[in-house]
């Protein structure tokens, strides 16, 4: 077997394979490569005159961990059944957004498989897992990690993540693969030890940039992306902060990786999606390749969490302060961006630019009144159901599933989980413990946080509180939100007007004062009544869903209790 390593800093490479050592010869472009033995139970690269090995930066498996040696594992072994599997296209559907430590409390993969028919019943089409590559320590996000052809084995590995996708495409699932090419952990990052991996003239909010000036880091990020798709099955990526890649490039990383996608879509035969976090509120990367964009599938709009988040709690602190008013959600709505080219306040300067809403569909904006960014970056990772009541919650989610972009819920939404999801971590080296926890008030500031109330994230108390207690899904008001979820699924399903893509079918009315909104798509009216006194519209139809049974129709309109919630068809 041929053993390759990319590693032009290096004078001299020797390959160390079941204790024994293989001189690797040097070739072209910092290419080393050996004639081995193979499979190596634990093999690992010495570079120069250093007696410690170091893993393989295309390692499959770190069962021992980061700092170990690496393990060979090969993917074809797996006896797939998802044959029949066609997957499925975003437009139309929903994601769900889970962190496999804190979605079970065994928080494996194979645990999980067992929750999936939970997730068939409120209409999800899509599973998005947090970043599962390996890390250091035992627990954190997913954000940390430095071995990113590996799955962790705190998960189960990589073989527990077969099944898990096999077990999704069994249900009619698609995967989502939640993934990192902006910056490395903190913590058994030994890529620069081989080569250029990482730009040191740049850094970003984690650390220094990745540098996309070289070919060969460019590949390994691309074949990292395509290795989710080809070897695990995956139906497509979340690209975590691409705003934070600095690529100056003649073609950016991002289209070239919309190619390749698109063409191992083609050989595979299934639609793969690729959907961008950016805070740069950009429609160049969702515009397609023929009208001079990067065609990505989608990206993530955080301006519609924003404009829900402040009509339901009026927090107007930090970067929700150009929220205030109901005016913004409904250009979010109808715009797709509130910031166009507007000014941002918290930025202090003009962010943004226009979305072509005459051209553009609107399920390329991928949109959440809660996700694990909006959640777990707030002081103390509370939760809508910490501080609203059930009415404002369903109120949440009916303008997340029945508005007109793609719907994301983050785990336990939708029964309005009691539990925290708070910022965790697990570092082995207490000094990053501590700078991680400085460095994440100092981050966060702006937002007027008190830090004596912000949680231990190296405090493993931090970790399991965070974890969903199933046992909530049946009691109180708990159980009545879980079945406002499962009827907007199913709204979803029958009724065309919620799952049309076009802006120019999309209109709304409201009073600032009053704190009414609707939300006209074709023949539906989503009418909301944020105050929380009851009031009377004058509109009519017939009621498809309805938050408060007290709801009624009267001879002059619909009458709405206060924080509630009534979709009518005209």
């Amino acid at each position: 077997m041929i053993r390759e390593i990319w590693a032009p800093n290096a004078g001299a490479v020797t390959l160390l394979a079941d204790g024994q050592t293989h001189p690797m010869n040097a070739g072209e472009n910092g290419w080393w490569r050996v004639d081995a033995p193979a499979p190596a139970s634990a093999y690992g690269f010495l570079l120069d005159d250093d007696a410690t090995p170091l893993p393989d930066p295309r390692s499959r498996r770190q069962p021992d961990g980061v700092h170990a040696l690496s393990r060979d594992f090969d993917p074809a072994s797996f006896a797939w059944t998802d044959g029949s599997w066609t997957g499925r296209q975003l437009a139309g559907g929903m994601i769900y957004e889970l962190h496999l430590g804190t979605f079970t409390p065994e928080g494996t993969l194979d645990s999980a498989i067992d929750r999936l028919d939970h997730l068939v019943s409120i209409g999800v089409d899509f599973v998005e897992l947090l970043p599962v590559n390996g890390f250091n320590g035992t627990h954190n996000w997913g954000y940390d990690g430095v071995a990113w052809f590996t799955v962790s084995e705190t998960y189960g590995g990589p073989a527990a993540y077969q099944r898990f996708v096999d077990a999704c495409h069994l249900r009619g699932l698609a995967v989502i693969q939640d993934v990192v090419h902006n910056h490395l952990g903190p913590s058994g990052n030994y890529l620069p030890r081989f080569g250029p991996y990482l730009h040191e003239e740049s850094a970003n909010t984690w650390g220094s940039s990745v540098n996309l000036d070289s070919p060969e880091v460019r590949r390994y990020i691309l074949d990292n992306a395509m290795m989710w798709m080809r070897d695990y099955h995956v139906d497509g990526l979340r690209l975590d902060a691409v705003h934070a890649l600095v690529d100056s490039s003649p073609k950016h990383l991002l289209q070239e990786m919309a190619e390749e996608t698109d063409a191992l879509s083609a050989f595979l035969g299934r639609p793969l999606s690729l959907i961008a976090e950016s805070d740069l509120n950009d429609p160049k990367l969702i515009t397609p390749r023929e009208a001079g964009g990067y065609g990505l599938a989608a990206q993530w709009s955080d301006d519609f969490h924003h404009a829900v988040h402040v009509s339901l709690t009026g927090e107007v602190t930090g970067y929700y302060a150009d929220f205030a008013k109901l005016e913004s959600l409904a250009k979010v709505l109808t715009k797709g961006f509130y910031h166009d080219g507007t000014f941002s306040s918290f930025r202090e300067r003009n962010h943004g630019s226009p979305v072509d809403t005459e051209n553009m569909p609107t399920w390329r904006l991928v949109v959440a009144n809660q996700n694990h960014d909006q959640i777990g970056n707030r002081a103390i990772g509370d939760r809508l159901s910490a501080t609203l009541d059930y009415g404002q919650l369903a109120i949440a989610a009916v303008l997340t599933l029945a508005g007109p972009s793609t719907p994301m819920l983050f785990m336990g939404e939708e029964w309005g989980a009691s539990t925290p999801w708070q910022f965790f971590t697990s570092h082995p080296e207490p000094e990053l413990g501590t700078a991680t926890a400085e460095g994440r008030i100092r981050e966060f500031e702006k937002m007027g946080w008190d830090p004596a109330v912000v949680p231990d994230p190296q405090a493993s108390s931090t970790f399991t509180d965070s974890k969903l207690d199933w046992s909530e899904l049946q009691s109180g008001d708990h159980a009545r939100l879980l079945a406002v979820y499962r009827a907007l699924a199913r709204l979803r399903a029958e009724h065309p007007e919620f799952t049309d893509p076009r802006f120019t079918a999309i209109d709304v009315d409201f009073d600032e004062d009053a704190r009414w909104f609707v939300l006209h798509r074709g023949t539906a009216s989503i009418v909301v009544n944020f105050a929380a006194t009851e009031q009377e519209l004058p509109l009519s139809g017939r009621v498809l869903l309805a938050t408060d049974a007290a709801t009624a129709l009267t001879p002059t309109g619909i009458w709405l209790p206060g924080h509630s919630a009534v979709i009518l068809a005209r």
